[in-house]
């Protein structure tokens, strides 16, 4: 029996409705069998003109969504990020209620009726991809790959145990992109993945943003953090970090664009109350959330958005639209409209965080649609008092996928890639939906179908429209189909920079000495080509070749030197190239300043044995305030409540506390030595029989560790945050309490702590 459409205007009772939807699909086997869900009205949404937007998904099919991907057939899967702070206190995110859920359109009237569970009792999951006929996901620290078997998980295999270590979720890792080298890349981790011959290889990579990862057509990643809207590459990845004594900075992790906002609204924001984060009306004036970019890629909007930034801004409820600008070898971003959002709300639950093309062409937008998208590590008593005057802090268990379309450009048909022909997967690499060409390059490798190759090579010499060369490409690297003969024709034959600057990288591969003259001949021509982009790529691909003769290739390095020596990005890209030769070269070519410093530091690193640091980083670590707040939970939480309130006969509030607001060097001498009361807290006497222990004698407890604990009552429970040191605290050991080995009341007041 199908229910009919309605449409309901009270939240409260829709969110009730979907949480017993919900339930019922969970008692029901995971599974709707028909279901209409309700029409949200979108009308506090603006979106830019000439673009729909419609709610393809909602809260009774999912609940707190947070990425998401589309496997073969088309279908959305889902990871629903349950446990992200389920209360103001977050006590007890680390509860296996997280799931990633097949999402179906089986009426095929352009909104999901039905869902099935794939997976659950994930612990703050927060990435998936459809890779090498699998799904590769996030549960916890750890990153699985699972097959699957008619929608149902088969045989797991542990990728990486510590993929996700580092505590916090807003600062561990995440994405898991399959990219166009057939490498997965990430963001907030220093590592990438590949499936080769049966076993999983991790190896480094630049660390790059926070949440979300997104790419061009030609390669060129794509992340931000925070409070930087928009950050980039300017060269493919690891181009310019083969100098593992050498950290580049002029290629990599560039910010393009600048942070200003353009809300319809005032929402609330953690640290409003700062100058400078609230313009004179009270809207947000800079990112202080972004996350979730995406190049749009899809070739079912209007000429003028291809290969548009888009970026999540959840905290002020919209999208912003970013035009790239792309110059020779460098890349930069400016507002799309001054002044205007690409999608603006005045809903405070619109919380857009990860955005994606899809194999149709149109964007989708996951929408984790709650009220709490700031970590209890970082959430000041300001934005906590906010989110609880609107209640806010009660909006948990929804969720939204959206999708925009053009008025002016249709979306194309999905195709059912699982039975797709190689033949016309090929055909396929020509599409204008990057999202099927990246999925056809890859379902291509799988297939291990070596009839196509001819077809293939032939299209390594064609045009590069939609990066179709490329694509060729890798897609052959990846059947072990490419030789020496098949590059060097593309370096020769291609009329397009940026597949040559592919090529020359895989030429790599085939570095051997019967080759150096062949090679030798091939820089000669294209140098003679004067092109920017081949001259960098050139650069950049001699790495190997160095090893077999520098002879034959140091002058090569010297002339792209002396063409470019005011451009910082071609003396990096020369280093990385010049690994372990850095001394020879400064020795015998006479390098400009620029590069002459650069050597100079990769050979001084060398010598003190100091790499990148993405080579010895083997994880992510626990940031400082996520280890202040796991401190206090574990030390002081027990008597001050996990909320700061304080517990009645035990331990006074932290929150309105003047010991919280005053000196941090008197409260560093507090957690160090103790206090007995009774105590005056805020106005009122608190009689308690007991005292607060002393720390000073754990052993096991740091400066540093009470510096962090300090420094997380600041942003909980201070009224405005001080700053504390390490110096500070360890100041305060040798500051004891006069006659007693614990401080008074008295004795707290009357001691200057400054001193």
């Amino acid at each position: 029996m199908k229910m009919s459409k309605f449409t309901i205007n009270n939240p409260t009772f829709k969110i009730a409705l979907c949480s017993i939807l919900a339930l019922t699909i969970f008692m029901a086997g995971f599974r709707i069998i028909s279901f209409d869900a309700p029409n949200i009205s979108l009308e506090n949404y603006t979106i830019e003109d000439g673009f729909e937007l419609k709610v393809i998904a909602s809260e009774a099919l999912l609940k707190a969504p947070v990425s998401m991907d589309f496997d073969n057939k088309g279908r959305m899967w889902v990871v629903e990020m349950i446990g992200y702070m389920p209360n103001l206190e977050g006590i007890g995110e680390e509860e296996p209620n997280g799931r990633i859920t097949i999402l179906e359109d089986v009426d095929k009237d352009g909104v999901a009726d039905h869902s099935k569970v794939f997976l659950n009792k994930l612990v703050l999951p927060r990435g998936l991809a459809h890779v090498y006929g699998g799904l590769l996901y996030v549960d916890g620290p750890k990153l699985w790959f699972v097959e699957i078997k008619n929608d149902k998980p088969g045989k797991k295999t542990l990728v990486d145990p510590v993929y996700a270590e580092g505590g916090n979720v807003e600062h561990s890792s995440n994405g898991l992109m399959m990219h166009i080298d057939n490498w997965i890349y990430n963001s907030n981790y220093n590592f990438r993945y590949q499936l080769k011959n049966g076993k999983w290889v991790k190896e480094p990579t630049s660390y790059r943003g926070q949440w979300g990862i997104t790419k061009d057509n030609f390669g060129r990643l794509y992340y931000n953090n925070n409070s930087t809207q928009l950050q980039g590459d300017f060269v493919l990845p690891n181009k310019t970090i083969r100098n593992r004594y050498f950290k580049p900075t002029a290629t990599e992790n560039i910010r393009l664009t600048g942070n200003r906002v353009f809300p319809i609204h005032q929402t609330s924001v953690n640290r409003g109350y700062q100058k400078g984060v609230l313009d004179e009306k009270g809207f947000l004036r800079d990112v202080t959330a972004a996350c979730g970019p995406l190049v749009y890629r899809g070739g079912a909007f209007p000429e003028a958005y291809d290969q548009n930034a888009f970026v999540c801004v959840p905290e002020a409820n919209l999208i912003k639209r970013n035009i790239l600008n792309f110059k020779n070898t460098q890349t930069t971003a400016t507002q799309a409209i001054e002044g205007k959002e690409f999608i603006a709300s005045t809903d405070e639950g619109f919380r857009p965080v990860n955005l994606f093309n899809g194999p149709d062409g149109a964007m989708y937008i996951v929408d984790m649609h709650r009220g709490i998208i700031q970590h209890k590590a970082y959430i000041s008593q300001y934005l906590a008092e906010q989110l609880a005057g609107k209640k806010l802090d009660t909006l948990q268990n929804a969720g939204r996928i959206l999708k925009v379309t053009s008025k002016a450009k249709k979306t194309n048909t999905v195709p059912d890639l699982s039975k797709a022909t190689a033949k016309e997967l090929v055909a396929l690499l020509s599409h204008p939906n990057g999202w099927l060409r990246d999925r056809a390059q890859q379902i291509l490798i799988q297939k291990k179908d070596l009839t196509v190759i001819k077809e293939l090579t032939s299209l390594t010499k064609t045009g590069n429209e939609f990066s179709t060369a490329i694509h060729a490409l890798y897609v052959l690297d990846g059947l072990n189909a490419l030789s020496f003969a098949v590059l060097s024709d593309v370096v020769k034959q291609s009329k397009q920079p940026e597949t040559i600057a592919h090529a020359l990288g895989l030429l790599e591969h085939f570095a051997t000495a019967p080759q150096i003259t062949k090679m030798k001949e091939i820089s000669t021509q294209l140098l003679a080509q004067n092109n920017e982009t081949i001259d960098l790529y050139l650069s950049v691909s001699l790495n190997a070749w160095l090893k077999l003769s520098e002879e034959a290739f140091l002058p090569v390095l010297s002339e792209i030197e002396k063409k470019y020596a005011a451009q910082k990005i071609f003396q990096e890209a020369i280093v990385s190239s010049l690994e372990g030769k850095e001394e020879n070269y400064l020795n015998t070519l006479n390098p400009n300043a620029q590069l002459k410093s650069n050597l100079t530091l990769a050979v001084n690193n060398r010598q003190k044995k100091e790499m990148n640091p993405i080579f010895v980083k083997e994880k992510n670590v626990l940031d400082s305030r996520t280890r202040g707040l796991q401190l206090f939970r574990t030390i002081c939480a027990t008597c001050h409540g996990a909320d700061g309130k304080g517990i009645q006969d035990l331990a006074p509030p932290l929150k309105g506390s003047e010991y919280i607001d005053g000196s941090m060097r008197r409260l560093a001498a507090i957690i160090l030595h103790g206090v007995s009361g009774p105590i005056h807290v805020n106005g009122k006497l608190y009689q308690l029989n007991n005292e607060m222990p002393a720390l000073i004698n754990n052993k096991d407890i740091t400066d540093q560790d009470i510096a962090e604990i300090i420094r997380f009552t600041q942003n909980a429970f201070a009224k405005s945050g001080k700053p504390v040191s390490n110096d500070d605290v360890k100041k305060m050991r040798e500051r004891k309490p006069e006659g007693s080995a614990i401080f008074t009341e008295k004795q707290l007041l009357e001691t200057d702590f400054e001193k």
